[in-house]
């Protein structure tokens, strides 16, 4: 637990410095207060049969979506954020359109005012996944493309639960402590069934399949988690949103702590146009043994609603 709250302060404290140098917002009301936006980011670019500077023509897109749905009445608050994105791009004379981003998560929490202190008691929900199938490519012996599903809609998904306390400024600066979290893994049997041959089992027991073993098709952790964010504007029609999520699981390796960081930079050029770069980096040792590294530059169309 205390490796959580050492990872949190070093990735926020500095965004915290910031944001409270930012303007107060006046106190918030009661009620529901929702907001969301959707966005098209698309990048191309063509070559034509005489070019002879090198290049392949291609395209990529980027479709994503954000709704925030928060409930206040007197000292209980309920926050609920959706988001989902899928990206893909296409080479030309590539035979197949690859997964340039796939997620879809939400995030629930409840919590009741301590006095009239910026802490809540708290419970929190999250629940992720992906739209589709992820693939890994290769060639076979005529160098013709191979690919290889290795992810699905639900396959991994994860849920995580728990009480804690939750410190929060405003709906732009809150962290949430979870010292009590349990959380459910699952994947389809497809990735995980290898019969019952017991040097098989124990193969692939040695790399389990996002930690859950042979025959199997969910594991179960027990820890603990904290959750952050903070949306800065950084200059008129700069904002910059950093989401961070911890875990430890106290039933095995507790010093591998899982991080979850994305940082969303939103350049507005008008109402509806936008340029966006997101950078998010992960950590999850049952997944991949190091980090995990995403990167995205865009204009598109934005609108909020």
């Amino acid at each position: 637990m205390k490796k959580l709250l050492v990872l949190t302060a070093l990735f926020i404290t500095p965004l915290f410095m910031m944001a409270q140098d930012a303007e107060e917002t006046e106190a918030p009301k009661d009620g529901w207060h929702k907001a969301g936006n959707i966005s098209l980011l698309f990048n191309q670019a063509a070559f034509n049969h005489e070019w002879t500077g090198g290049g392949s023509s291609n395209y990529s897109a980027n479709l994503g979506l954000t709704y925030d749905a928060n409930y206040r009445k007197g000292k209980l608050t309920w926050d609920n954020r959706i988001m989902a994105d899928y990206g893909i791009s296409r080479i030309r004379d590539d035979e197949y359109t690859r997964k340039t981003n796939d997620r879809l998560e939400l995030n629930s929490i409840v919590g009741k005012q301590l006095n009239e202190s910026l802490w809540y008691f708290s419970y929190f929900l999250n629940f992720k996944t992906q739209f589709a199938s992820g693939y890994t490519y290769g060639t076979d012996a005529e160098n013709n493309v191979t690919r290889d599903e290795t992810t699905k809609f639900l396959s991994p998904g994860y849920l995580q639960t728990g009480p804690g306390m939750l410190w929060k400024k405003n709906d732009n600066l809150k962290v949430n402590i979870a010292p009590a979290t349990a959380r459910l893994i699952f994947v389809a049997s497809e990735f995980t069934d290898v019969g019952n041959d017991p040097l098989a089992i124990a193969a692939f027991n040695e790399s389990p399949y996002f930690g859950v073993e042979a025959n199997e098709t969910t594991r179960f952790e027990f820890g603990a988690s904290v959750s952050a964010y903070a949306k800065i504007n950084l200059m008129e029609n700069i904002a910059m949103e950093n989401v961070l999520s911890l875990f430890s699981n106290y039933l095995e390796d507790p010093q591998n702590v899982d991080i979850d960081y994305t940082m969303n930079l939103v350049m507005s050029v008008n109402k509806w146009i936008t340029a966006n770069a997101t950078f998010q980096a992960i950590y999850d040792d049952n997944a991949v043994k190091g980090f995990q590294i995403r990167e995205g530059l865009g204009i598109g169309v934005t609108y909020g609603f």
